[in-house]
């Protein structure tokens, strides 16, 4: 089975069992809505647990998780830098010229004079827009904007994105 990050549970809070999660997915409100099932990600663990969201709420920068079954500090503790997933047929369809970052990383950057730049290795979001690292080979990694003036097209098929270079990104 295919799964894909939504989130990573970066902290506890308080002792009821809410977790703190950094939220990796566009969806919040269905990924992490009542009801829905997660994906529990473990480094040691070797196979996801599933579990089924009881609550959720906004807190500054996170979502603030409770589970179904783990309403116990002591119960979630251990979840403490786990992954938060859903499998593939919890997708959902997107509009024409939206794309999942999983679809995305791994791409090749090409420029629009046919110069090859590297792969996108990670999508950063910080703010205003979605930066996309370009890992280049023998050189530093290349941080471009995802902005219609740079992103020019996206090519799944040929496994390539065109970009346009402005001035300074390099």
């Amino acid at each position: 089975m295919q799964y894909y990050q939504v989130g990573k549970i970066v902290n506890t809070h308080g002792i009821k069992g809410e977790v703190k999660v950094l939220a990796s997915t566009d969806f919040k409100e269905s990924r992490f809505k009542p009801g829905a099932k997660l994906y529990l990600f473990q480094k040691q663990a070797q196979t996801p647990l599933e579990v089924t969201v009881k609550t959720h709420r906004r807190h500054k920068q996170f979502d603030m998780l409770t589970f179904v079954g783990l309403e116990d500090i002591n119960l979630v503790e251990k979840y403490k830098q786990a992954d938060l997933k859903i499998t593939a047929d919890q997708q959902e369809e997107l509009a024409e010229g939206e794309y999942y970052y999983h679809q995305i990383i791994g791409l090749t950057a090409i420029t629009t004079e046919g110069r090859e730049l590297g792969k996108v290795k990670e999508i950063m979001t910080p703010g205003a827009n979605d930066v996309w690292v370009i890992a280049r080979p023998k050189q530093a990694d290349l941080l471009l904007p995802a902005i219609a003036d740079v992103i020019k097209e996206i090519r799944l098929a040929d496994g390539q994105v065109l970009v346009e270079m402005m001035d300074g990104l390099e």
